[in-house]
């Protein structure tokens, strides 16, 4: 009893603090030139901190590589016709088929996957996301028949659903969401250096085609989706949990007893600093049907649900058929040489993210911009691969590709980013949770378009010749043309409509109690403002 009275009297310490904290004003952000050093030294802190970057990054990997290793594998020892189509009889067309029926459970399953997290542990539910890819990604390996290739696509969209919107939504617990962007794109560069290393190593992989009765793709399948287990189960111990405030301690009763416990991301004055500066994350009422009701018909998640159907189709597109295209380009490449050829778009890709986001960031009043640069740079490369070269020349093709690597880059965590700062002020927490959710579910009905409708899935235009899948390229040109207008038109629409709460702003010095509107805290205040130029390590005197 003595114990909790004393993490009670902790608590009512810190929130004294908080409330009574005041920041003397400077030119730059509004915050004396001390206090937001320090508050910058945290964030950098957590940024930098390799128990929450490191599992964050790995797991984001292994779902990817699970998730995508099934475009590879439809190229893999094609020579003895030992790949996907070969081995499970499959067409084409039901390839197709399998591919976007992962994408079907994932827009059903995406919103409530992301609701539950707010409700449960989000270390938990990460957790249990990547086990379960895991479990499903084994036993890929024993699929014989069509059947069973599409009962196990569907059961792993259904597993992984929740999973990228939800690492966005756990972003908003740690950072301000015009610095998620970043941070976004750093964890988002697992999936390109995935698709990568993936391609890379399954030119291993059919090395051992043949080896203790299973196929070179077989055994991609089995050893990826063992070392998921293993990740997920370590992330009970690795990943952080949501902060508490300083002096509260977790919840440990029921089911809550027999799961480890993570250490806490935050310590001492780093801890209160960062609850003083994001009170909003720590003060989090219990969401009603009411609140996700007014995020559904917000009109501002219309354009960037288009905006991410547009890029993240193409994505998926280029993912599970950058092998079929690159073959397309020159026929005479072997499945090792396609595998390695995949390998560089991603690497284009990752370059983009880490070169763009930061400066979306910090120019964060301009997020139309940085999106709207990348999409012209993939139409660009994909009229380049439909058009240019001859037959005597292809690669200028294969240069479109890579093309469309570095532009797809920073496009996806650039919209997650900005679907975080428009609907945490409005919304909150479930703003950011369902609205996330459906940008990601609904935007992946791109993603079923592209996988389902176009390439292998497109016969006519699957036909062999120097047009072959010259009319699913002009399509995803019009669906990024799509994903532009819509940037352009959230904009507009932004400053003319403006962005304000659903509910009334209340300051967290104030004496409203907690539920009756959006906190305004030291972080909000910064956000009114562009960090621009400032604070980098080269403008600092």
């Amino acid at each position: 009893m003595d114990k909790e009275a004393g993490h009670m009297q902790l608590h009512s310490d810190a929130q004294k603090r908080s409330d009574n904290h005041v920041f003397p004003q400077d030119g730059e952000m509004g915050l004396g030139a001390v206090d937001i050093d320090r508050i910058e030294k945290v964030y950098r802190y957590e940024n930098s901190s390799q128990v929450r970057y490191g599992s964050f990054w790995t797991l984001y990997f292994l779902c990817s590589a699970i998730r995508s290793n099934v475009g590879l594998s439809q190229t893999m020892n094609l020579s003895t016709k030992h790949d996907l189509g070969s081995e499970l009889h499959l067409t084409p067309k039901q390839i197709s088929t399998g591919l976007a029926l992962f994408y079907v459970c994932y827009v059903i399953f995406d919103l409530p996957s992301n609701l539950v997290m707010t409700r449960l542990s989000p270390r938990v539910w990460m957790s249990r996301i990547v086990i379960a890819v895991g479990i499903i990604g084994s036993c890929m390996a024993a699929m014989k028949a069509a059947w069973s290739f599409y009962l196990l696509r569907l059961l792993l969209g259904i597993v992984i659903a929740g999973m990228w919107p939800g690492m966005a939504y756990y972003l908003t617990l740690f950072y301000p969401p015009s610095r998620t962007g970043k941070r976004i794109g750093q964890y988002f560069t697992a999936a390109q250096v995935s698709a990568a290393v993936v391609g890379l190593v399954s030119a291993g992989f059919q090395e051992m085609d043949g080896l203790q009765g299973l196929v070179g793709f077989q055994w991609m399948f089995l050893l990826y989706g063992l070392v998921g287990i293993c990740v997920g189960i370590s992330l009970l111990w690795w990943l952080p949990d949501r902060p508490l405030p300083p002096g509260e301690v977790p919840d440990r009763t029921g089911l809550s007893k027999w799961i480890p416990q993570s250490k806490p991301a935050l310590t001492g004055e780093d801890a209160l600093i960062h609850y003083n500066d994001l009170t909003r994350v720590y003060r989090r009422p219990q969401w009603t049907l009411k609140d996700l009701w007014l995020v559904v018909i917000d009109w501002r998640v219309w354009p960037l649900f288009l905006m991410y159907f547009g890029v993240v189709g193409v994505g998926i597109g280029v993912q599970n058929y950058a092998t079929v295209i690159i073959r397309a380009i020159n026929p005479k490449l072997t499945g090792v040489q396609l595998s390695l050829l995949s390998a560089p778009i991603w690497i284009m890709d990752l370059i983009a993210i880490l070169l763009v986001t930061p400066f979306s960031d910090r120019f964060h009043h301009h997020r139309a911009l940085f999106f709207g640069v990348p999409v012209c740079i993939q139409i660009v490369g994909l009229l380049m691969t439909t058009y240019a070269g001859s037959i005597a020349n292809p690669w200028p093709r294969y240069a479109g590709l890579l093309l469309v690597g570095f532009g797809l880059g920073p496009t996806v965590p650039i919209t997650m980013t900005w679907t975080n700062e428009i609907f945490q002020p409005r919304h909150g927490e479930v703003g950011v949770a369902a609205a996330s959710a459906l940008v990601s579910g609904l935007g992946n009905l791109g993603s079923i378009l592209t996988t389902y409708a176009l390439f292998a899935g497109w016969p006519e235009d699957a036909k062999k010749g120097r047009k072959q899948y010259r009319k699913s390229t002009l399509v995803m040109v019009g669906i990024l043309c799509l994903s532009i207008l819509s940037a352009a038109v959230m904009t507009l629409l932004l400053k003319y409509v403006g962005n304000g709460p659903s509910a009334k702003q209340v300051s967290s010095g104030s004496s409203t109690s907690e539920g009756e509107g959006v906190i305004v805290d030291g972080a909000a205040r910064r956000e009114l403002q562009e960090r621009g130029f400032g604070r980098l390590w080269w403008f600092r005197r």
